[in-house]
């Protein structure tokens, strides 16, 4: 869906870590840089993400002066609903709505993505400026030696970055779904059966890196494929899941067409999977889908960064061959194949070197869990996860 007026922008670099609300927190000082440029262009601004990325700390720290107003309280969403004009007279100075023509007046929050809500979107066309926050990048931890397991189970919602134990990341999670399913999916659709939904969320879980299946997922959970593609559209609306859409151009071979799916966080999709401690992702057979689903997520955070759309697709042809994500730029196209061993092998480079004689591209990256990185004749690079972004 398109929208008018909508702006992409980056949300952060660097930290401050400050006390707020009697919590240590991270503030993220160029999303407030940002936001502020925003608050300056546009009569509103609609700061949204997953629930638990910042949403309410960043804007009540760049705006101290306006007053805040939670719609979770009952009273005042139906005040809100049923006067909306008596409702903001009340606010002759704006105010933080946590869910005139003045610049900036009033700053809105949610977990839900107001761009895929059409009757939203439609009225807001041209008045609101855009931020989307989402859990951190791999960059902007805090801790940046934890192990790989470890990232992957506790994943990157700030409030999980504060020396919490795996016992604190479970409750964490349990209370986290818990939540959203009870409380977000209601405000998105009224699902009446929340027990197929949860049971479908977490089959999704298993689906990490796989090619969407609507009819088996449909399937499994015992209901019809509209009812799976409405509830896919409600994990998309609510920062829960995305789609990697295939790469069209098909080099005369032909070419998958259906997209991939993953989770804009490893941690909740471990937790969905019933992990229970960094120490079981060892032997999970999902290890190698979780850790392609953090290194794929976290080239769309960067690009977020940057306040741009994202450029990242996948490859993958009748025969099987694949490339697990291909970032288009205006240079040409740079193919990435992701490894979650920490040893190089042979078998790492077959479907980059296969893909390069296809596609005529001269360059291809393996980025894997390892520590060393080496720069191949053949043109691949191979770098390690962490060094990934900053390179390529």
């Amino acid at each position: 869906m398109s929208f008018s007026g909508c702006l992409q922008v980056p949300h952060f670099i660097d930290y401050t870590i400050l006390e707020f609300n009697s919590k240590i927190v991270f503030l993220l000082v160029q999303a407030q840089e940002e936001l502020r440029l925003l608050a300056g262009q546009f009569r509103a601004v609609a700061v949204v993400g997953p629930r638990q990325s910042g949403k309410t700390t960043l804007v009540r720290m760049t705006f101290p002066d306006k007053e805040y107003v939670s719609l979770e309280n009952p009273d005042t969403r139906n005040f809100a609903l049923e006067d909306p004009r008596g409702f903001l007279a009340g606010f002759s100075d704006g105010a933080i709505l946590d869910e005139n023509a003045i610049c900036g007046r009033f700053i809105l929050t949610g977990s839900n993505n107001f761009l895929l809500q059409e009757n939203i979107s439609q009225s807001l066309a041209g008045r609101v400026g855009y931020l989307f926050l989402l859990p951190l990048s791999l960059g902007e931890l805090p801790n940046s030696d934890l192990p790989v397991n470890d990232l992957l189970y506790k994943g990157f919602y700030p409030a999980l970055h504060n020396d919490e134990t795996e016992a604190e990341t479970s409750r964490y999670f349990a209370n986290y779904i818990r939540t959203y399913v009870e409380r977000d999916v209601r405000l998105i659709r009224n699902i009446t059966n929340l027990t197929s939904f949860e049971c479908f969320l977490r089959l999704c879980a298993g689906r990490i890196g796989q090619l969407l299946n609507m009819s088996n997922l449909a399937v499994e959970t015992g209901v019809d494929n509209k009812t799976i593609a409405a509830w896919l559209s409600v994990l998309e609306a609510s920062f829960i899941v995305f789609r990697l859409q295939p790469y069209h151009k098909n080099f005369n071979k032909r070419i998958v067409k259906i997209p991939k799916l993953y989770f804009y966080d490893t941690g909740l999709a471990s937790a969905l999977l019933g992990i229970e401690n960094a120490n079981q992702l060892k032997l999970h057979p999902l290890r190698g889908a979780l850790f392609e689903n953090m290194i794929v997520v976290d080239f769309l955070k960067n690009r977020y960064n940057q306040g741009k759309l994202s450029n990242l697709y996948f490859w993958r042809d009748s025969l099987g061959r694949e490339v697990d994500l291909l970032l288009e730029n205006q240079d040409g196209l740079v193919p990435i194949e992701i490894k979650s061993g920490q040893t190089i092998t042979n078998d790492y480079f077959g479907s980059l070197t296969e893909w390069l004689k296809i596609s005529g591209e001269e360059r291809g990256w393996i980025i894997y869990a390892g520590d060393s990185k080496q720069v191949r004749s053949s043109g691949i690079t191979v770098v390690p996860y962490r060094e990934a972004a900053g390179q390529i």
